[in-house]
């Protein structure tokens, strides 16, 4: 069995590290290298740096920050967040970023993936998809931080995006998103199923069963959280200790 990876999600608004339940309500957690920093010290296998303010004007601000923390780190950064161009995707990797993320403008002009994939290769490309259950039980993609309902189901895109070369997909469960209730594992099996490559789970990591969890019963290639680490409730060391006990490979 290949080694399952723990990655940290660092959501940061205005230069800071934040976290939010449900895309709002968000606090403070500290500054972003720092937090890098202290994730790899515990053993994270990579991290994910999201930019969830994303307006233009903090552009910048968000290169410089990316710069800054990919200097003090050895790990792999992914970053998201308001990528809307190629030349977004280029300016992050110039930057020291290993793999940007894709989400709105991606489901807004889906050749984006496939732009991005030949000009920097598949394994750079993630897309980012944020979903959420309809009444009828249907998974449909939401975009612009959760706010709008596209419709779109959820296996169909997911699909449809490893068609067009992204090299993963991070689907996060908005009913999930910060509330540590585990895992939404219908959700990610869903994606599994639809898309040939690896799958990172992302909203509802909680205690540690909801961590071996979804390596048990899913067949993801990683878990990302947040809120359990930056509150300091348990360790990426802790989670992976505990992965082990089950008999689940980790780095």
């Amino acid at each position: 069995m290949q080694a399952k990876k723990i990655i940290p999600c660092l959501d940061v608004h205005a230069g800071r590290v934040v976290k939010g339940v449900h895309f709002v309500d968000f606090k403070d957690v500290g500054d972003p290298a720092d937090c890098a920093v202290e994730y790899e010290r515990q053993g994270a296998d990579e991290l994910v740096f999201l930019d969830i303010s994303a307006t233009v004007e903090e552009r910048h601000t968000t290169v410089d920050l990316v710069r800054k923390t990919a200097e003090k780190i050895s790990i792999p950064l992914t970053v998201g967040g308001g990528i809307r161009s190629v030349e977004d995707f280029k300016e992050l990797f110039d930057a020291g970023a290993a793999k940007v993320s894709v989400n709105t403008a991606a489901v807004l002009r889906p050749e984006l993936i496939r732009e991005a994939a030949e000009a920097f290769g598949s394994e750079r490309v993630v897309l980012a998809i944020d979903a959420k259950k309809n009444e009828e039980g249907q998974y449909t993609v939401y975009i612009k931080g959760g706010n709008e309902d596209t419709g779109i189901d959820l296996a169909v895109w997911a699909r449809q995006g490893a068609g067009l070369g992204a090299g993963a997909i991070l689907p996060t469960s908005i009913d999930r998103d910060g509330k540590k209730s585990g895992f939404d594992l219908d959700m990610l099996n869903i994606v599994c199923a639809a898309a040939d490559v690896p799958v990172i789970a992302s909203g509802g990591g909680g205690d540690l069963s909801s961590f071996t969890d979804v390596f048990l019963k899913t067949p993801v290639s990683a878990a990302l959280a947040a809120s359990v680490f930056h509150f300091g409730e348990y360790t990426v060391k802790d989670i992976k200790d505990e992965l082990r006990k089950h008999g689940i490979s980790v780095l």
